[in-house]
This record gives C-alpha cells, structure tokens and sequence, in this order.
C-alpha cells in the first residue's frame, strides 16, 4: 500500500474550500479548485513516492503493468487503469455535457485523426459512464425527463419563439431530438434576447427560478433553455447519481466522489464558452426519459455498500469503521484506490499499510492481497468492475 498523490484541477466552476477544508489546507484557496483526480490518467496521473521523487502512476503501470494490472485487468482493458476516481466539488453549474459508448468513442476517435486539433470531439477510443456520491447535498440536471412536461414548463414562459420547440416537445420523446436542435441552433443575434426573455419572465416556479440562477452564470447561453428539459435532481450524502451513455447532463453544486471510465471524452451542450457540435452531439445523445437517475446504496458486508452500475471498468465501495466495527476487509481484485474522506484510518494490503487522514488516498496494486481498513471514519474504494 503506498500513498497516492493526485493533482487537483482549477476549473473556474470549482470550490475554494470544500477541497481545501477536506485535506485541511487554508481556506480560502488561491484558485477554484474544481476536481482532485486520483488515477493514472494522461491528463492528470497521480504519482508516488520513489526515492524522494514523485513517479506518475502511468510510468509505474507501464513498466510493470501485471503487478499493478493484474492479468484480469490487462486481458480486458489493455496496459492502462480503466477508472479514474475524483472528488468534485461545484460552485457553480458545469457545462451541459454528454459521453459516447464504447463504439461511438472508437469510431469518433478514429475519424477525428484526420480533423485539425480545434475541431476534434474524442480525444480517446474510450467510453465515459459515471457514478457520482454525494458527500455534501447536490444538485444535478441530469437526463431527458417527460417532453410533456417540458412543453408545459416552455409554454408558461410565453415567449413566442418556443413555440416551435413546445409544439417539437408535444409530440412526445420522438420530438426530442428536434426540440434539442432547435434551442442550440437559434440564430445568434435572437439568442442572448431569447434567453433573456426567458430569465426574466414574471413566474415563480422551481423551473423559473432555475433558468434565472443559470443566466446569471451563463447569460445569452442556450444551455440555459436545454436545461429545461431535463431532471432536476437534488441528493443527499451517501446518494448517487447515475450517468450511461448519451445522457445529458450538468453537476450544478455540491461536493461528491466520482468513478468513472478513464476517459475524457465529452460533448458540451451549453452552459460553457467552449465549443459545441451540435451535430455529433444530436449523434451521441440518448433521446428517452430518464425516469429515475439516483441510486440507492447496497449493503455488501458489515459496514461495506456499493453503488450497483452495469460496466465493468469500475467500482465503488464505501467502508465505514468505528469503535462497534474496528476493522473491515474488503475483497476487491486488480488495482484498488481508497481515498479517506473522513477520520483517520489505516489500510493494509498485506504488504505494506499506510495511515490516512480526511483527503488522503492510497494505491495497492493487483499483486497484493486484500485490503484491511482499520481506525474511525470513512473511505471510498475504488477498482474495475471484474470479478
């Protein structure tokens, strides 16, 4: 077991405490700090100790990947750490984003080689399903609820150039596609007014009251009419949310640990500056409801749960100990991440143990044996999905 140091990314959505106040570290941060990535990828691996001198955790792997992999691991997923475990934090909205499947990514990726870097959609051939649990409650709009829903909640704004969208949305889920385009193709000299009509429309309603918050972020932006059409969802501590492929999405604010694929595969829908493909993303999205995202936990042992999800690149444990459970064995396979994320905790994977205080983590390769979590608090563990 070594301890495992990941680089935190300072997205401007991101929060200037709720990282800082998880590892203890003055607040308020000099910059938003938006993500703390704890995986080995390209874009930002974690790293270790060797000699005094940090070694990316992609090095490590790549020159010894049974070791670390594991030959489960490598006969499914090649020579890389399929999930990348996070924490997020949000201070405000991220963009309206959506992941290809595994086919759409190769083949976009693919095709992508040949187009000029500013133009490229897939900067891998993986796929990017996500779990996110709440740390702190959250909120997230996060895939299609029922168009006749959204028809009505267009309508009550009674602004005369949706009217084309909610007669689209009236039609039920096969107008989705075509509600979707109409909002982020709205020429634009007409958007930043209709956006604007929009947000200041005399209603007070939840959905009112949300497109106003979001245009005060992201005014003139079509996402913040697209984002009508979507699940509000709010979730508490140990709660999470689902994402598969091709559903639209956007964490709005709160803290959680993410699993994900290791992939950086997205394509935005709104709610950013960043450049979005209308096309591929109409190519990509999932038109269906999506009735219910949130999912429960699952009791696995005493004091283990799991969040259920039908990929194999990933799982996530959470373990609690404390003075009625004083340790907990947890018999995952393959590379294994645990992040504490509250109290203080000793985890030992046969050979070796390290001690871990709130924002801490640890890697164990595939090579060693079960690992053994120990002290008061709590820690998230993270490992492929292979059993």
């Amino acid at each position: 077991m070594e301890l495992l140091y990941g680089p935190i990314r300072n997205y401007a959505w991101g929060s200037r405490s709720a990282i800082a106040t998880l590892q203890g570290r003055p607040t308020p941060s000099p910059e938003p700090e938006a993500e703390l990535w704890l995986g080995a990828h390209p874009g930002a691996p974690a790293s270790v100790d060797r000699d005094g001198a940090r070694v990316s955790l992609v090095e490590l792997l790549s020159a010894e990947p049974g070791h670390w992999l594991g030959q489960q691991v490598v006969d499914r997923f090649g020579v890389r750490l399929p999930f990348l475990l996070k924490v997020l934090a949000a201070d405000a909205p991220l963009s309206l984003q959506a992941h290809p499947d595994p086919e759409q990514a190769r083949a976009g990726h693919a095709a992508d080689a040949a187009r000029e870097a500013g133009q490229r959609n897939y900067v891998d051939p993986f796929h990017k399903p996500e779990l996110l649990v709440a740390l702190t409650p959250m909120e997230a709009l996060c895939g299609f609820r029922a168009p006749a829903e959204s028809a009505e909640v267009l309508a009550a704004f009674g602004v005369p150039s949706l009217e084309p969208v909610v007669a689209a949305l009236r039609t039920g889920p096969a107008g989705l596609a075509d509600a979707v385009r109409l909002l982020l193709t709205f020429p634009a000299d007409q958007r930043a007014g209709l956006v604007a009509a929009v947000a200041s429309a005399a209603l007070d309603t939840p959905d009112a009251r949300l497109a106003r918050s979001l245009a005060d972020s992201y005014p003139g932006d079509p996402g913040v009419l697209v984002a009508l059409l979507l699940n509000w969802v709010r979730i508490a501590p140990g709660e999470a949310i689902w994402m598969p492929a091709g559903n639209l999405h956007a964490y709005l604010r709160g803290t959680g640990v993410e699993i994900m694929a290791a992939s950086d595969n997205v394509l935005r829908g709104g709610l950013t500056p960043k450049r979005i493909d209308v096309d591929e993303l109409l190519r990509v999205l999932r038109f269906e409801v999506l009735d219910d995202p949130v999912v429960r936990a699952v009791p696995v042992a005493p004091g283990v749960v799991c969040w259920p999800v039908p990929v194999d690149d990933f799982a996530l444990h959470q373990v609690q100990v404390g003075s009625d459970r004083a340790e907990v064995t947890v018999p995952l396979v393959g590379p294994r991440v645990v992040l504490c994320s509250a109290g203080a905790l000793t985890v030992d994977d046969g050979a070796g143990s390290v001690e871990l205080g709130p924002g801490q983590a640890a890697v164990s390769p595939a090579a060693a044996s079960e690992l053994r979590i120990a002290g008061t608090g709590e820690a998230y563990v993270a490992s492929s999905g292979l059993r």
